[in-house]
């Protein structure tokens, strides 16, 4: 398995794992227009390389989406059936994670319904009241808005000292 930045060639891959969670009301679609407009902020895992030449499968994916100077968004994690229990989906989130870190963010945030597993990955829930940014940035434009009932949950981020990786 390889987790790495979304390439254009994951797009199909990418929206059929996203809209297949979608469909049971555990996130909010993605239209491919969407996906090509913030390629730049999703990675995926994928599953063993393919034939010569031919990308492997998509087999999780997740974005991070910055919403404020110190506030950065992980939105659209999913990871397919058939590579669920074999801890990608904690990879994943850590992968984010450490690119919330480079970019020099303080705090990332989750809407979800899988509060037991981002407090594994070090998360706590928080009133939604207190992220104004995103409300007012894109839960103003969704379909749940204003009664949503996803559960908002934070990460705080300790700064990386200077010269570690």
């Amino acid at each position: 398995m390889l987790i790495r930045k979304a390439k254009i060639q994951d797009l199909d891959g990418m929206m059929a794992l996203i809209n297949e969670y979608a469909q049971q009301g555990l996130m909010l679609p993605r239209s491919k227009l969407s996906l090509c407009e913030t390629l730049h902020c999703f990675s995926v895992v994928i599953d063993d390389i393919g034939e010569v030449g031919e990308p492997g499968e998509v087999v999780g994916v997740g974005g991070l989406h910055i919403l404020w100077e110190d506030l950065a968004e992980v939105r659209s994690l999913a990871i397919s059936e058939k590579a669920k229990g074999k801890g990608l989906g904690k990879k994943l989130v850590n992968h984010l994670i450490d690119e919330a870190r480079e970019l020099g963010l303080r705090r990332v945030m989750s809407l979800t319904y899988q509060q037991e597993f981002f407090e594994k990955c070090k998360f706590y829930v928080v009133k939604k009241e207190t992220l104004p940014h995103k409300v007012w940035k894109d839960c103003i434009n969704c379909s749940k808005f204003p009664s949503c009932d996803e559960i908002a949950m934070i990460r705080e981020l300790a700064p990386t000292p200077v010269g570690v990786k």
